[in-house]
C-alpha cells in the first residue's frame, strides 16, 4: 500500500504503509534511542505527534506486555527507515505491523529518515500528515490538511490525556530490571498528578516504599492536602505547559506544604507555578543519550529526554536555583527551590527507555518525604 508523509511546508517523504490506514495529523518530531520503541509508543507525551525513528532498523524485538507506558498507543503516526520482516526475542508476542493495525495507528517505512531529520533540525519540527491507502495519492490536499492542523504552541494536551478518576498504584518494577524492591503498603503517601504519567515512574516509586495515588491534572489543591500526603509527583505530559493554567495555578496552592518532584511537563509547571517562563524549542530532545551536568557535583549524566519546551534560561524562579544543564545546548534541565521543598528535571530518570543513571532522584525524593513522613494508619 502507498504511504506518504506531507509537512506544512509541502515536503513529501514517500514510502511503505504499515499498521492501519487513512490519515492522521501531528508534529512531526524525532527520537534517537536506539532501542524502545514499545516505551515511545505508549508514552502520552507523544500525544499528537508523528514519532520519527533514527535508528535505521525498526521492529525486530517485536511487542511484548511487558513494556507498554501506559494501556493505549499515543503517537498520532509512526515513521521508520526499515520495518523488520523478521522478529526475535523471548519476551516477543507478536509484531510491530499488528500492534500498531490493532491501535489504529498508521506507520511508514522506507522513509529517507536521515533527510526528514536533517529538514526537521535545520527548520523546526512543523505540523504533518501521515496517510495509508488511497488518500496518500493527493500530496497538494495533505499540505493544506497539514497546515490547518493542530498547533503545538498554546495546545492544553494535558485534558486528552489524564486520569477520570483517581486510583492506586502498587505494581513494583520488575526484579530481573531493578533491584530495589521496598514497596510498604503503609509507608508514605505520595499523591501523583497524571498529566500523561508513565507507569515506570510510579514503579520507581513504590519500588522505594512509597504509597502511590493518582489523581486527575484538575484536582485542586485543597483535595489533595485531605489526602494528607508526604509528598507530591508532578508527572510527564503533552502540549505547552503555559496552556495549563490550572495546573499551574493547583501548584501554587501546594509550594511548601509538602515536598514536591516533577519531570518534564511537571518540570515546567512547577517552574511556572515559581513564576518562571517556558518556550518552544527547535526540534526538543527525545532520545535515550543526551548528556545532563550536575551544576553542584559537576557530574554528567547520559538521560532520556522527550520533550518539545524548556524552561526559559532568564527564568525568575522566586528563590529557585538551576540545578542542571543539557550540555547539548545548555537548556536548563533541573531545579530546586530549597525553601518549597520542590525539584524537578526536563529529563526521564524512571530510565524507560533510557539509562539509569538518574534513577538517584527517586531516592533524593523519597529522602525529603520522609523528613516529614506521614504513614497509613491503615
Amino acid at each position: 500500500m502507498q504511504a506518504v508523509l506531507v509537512l506544512e511546508d509541502g515536503r513529501v517523504f514517500p514510502g511503505e504503509g504499515f499498521g492501519a490506514e487513512g490519515i492522521e495529523t501531528g508534529e512531526v518530531v524525532f527520537n534517537t534511542s536506539m532501542t524502545g520503541y514499545q516505551e515511545i509508543l505508549t508514552d502520552p507525551s507523544y500525544h499528537k505527534q508523528i514519532v520519527t525513528m533514527t535508528v535505521p532498523h525498526v521492529g525486530n524485538t517485536g511487542i511484548n506486555l511487558e513494556d507498554p507506558e501506559s494501556a493505549k498507543v499515543w503517537v498520532s503516526g509512526f515513521v521508520v527507515r526499515s520495518l523488520s520482516p523478521i522478529v526475535s526475542n523471548w519476551r516477543n508476542r507478536g509484531d510491530l505491523n499488528t500492534y500498531l493495525k490493532e491501535h489504529n495507528i498508521i506507520g511508514v517505512s522506507g522513509v529517507a529518515t536521515r533527510a526528514l531529520v536533517r529538514h526537521i533540525r535545520e527548520k523546526g519540527v512543523m505540523r504533518a500528515v501521515v496517510a495509508h491507502g488511497e488518500q496518500a495519492d493527493d500530496t497538494d490536499a495533505l499540505v493544506e490538511i497539514a497546515r490547518n492542523s493542530l498547533d503545538m504552541s498554546g495546545a492544553n494536551l494535558v485534558d486528552s490525556v489524564t486520569v477520570a478518576e483517581p486510583y492506586h498504584w502498587t505494581e513494583q518494577s520488575d526484579p530481573q530490571w531493578y533491584r530495589e524492591h521496598n514497596y510498604n503498603p503503609n509507608g508514605p503517601l505520595i499523591v501523583a498528578y497524571d498529566y500523561g504519567i508513565k507507569r515506570n515512574i510510579l514503579r520507581m516509586m513504590t519500588d522505594r516504599g512509597l504509597r502511590v495515588t493518582v489523581v486527575p491534572a484538575s484536582m485542586p489543591p485543597a483535595e489533595v492536602m485531605a489526602m494528607n500526603p508526604s509528598g507530591v509527583f508532578l508527572s510527564n505530559g503533552p502540549g505547552d505547559p503555559a496552556a495549563v493554567d490550572y495546573a499551574i495555578d493547583n501548584v501554587k496552592g501546594l509550594l511548601g506544604e509538602v515536598p514536591i518532584f516533577g519531570i518534564c511537563l511537571g518540570h515546567q509547571i512547577l517552574a511556572l507555578s515559581l513564576g518562571g517562563k517556558t518556550e518552544k524549542m527547535r526540534f526538543g530532545h527525545r532520545g535515550g543519550n543526551q548528556p545532563i551536568k550536575h551544576l553542584e557535583s559537576g557530574e554528567v549524566e547520559i538521560a532520556s529526554h522527550n520533550h518539545g519546551f524548556a524552561v526559559s534560561a532568564d527564568s525568575d524562579l522566586g528563590g529557585g536555583e538551576i540545578t542542571h544543564l543539557n550540555l547539548n545546548d545548555n537548556t536548563v534541565a533541573g531545579l530546586i527551590h530549597h525553601e518549597l521543598k520542590a525539584f524537578s528535571v526536563q529529563y526521564h530518570p524512571e530510565a524507560s527507555p533510557g539509562p539509569h543513571d538518574s534513577l538517584y532522584l527517586f531516592d533524593e525524593f523519597v529522602d525529603a518525604v520522609k523528613v516529614g513522613e506521614k504513614v497509613s494508619e491503615d
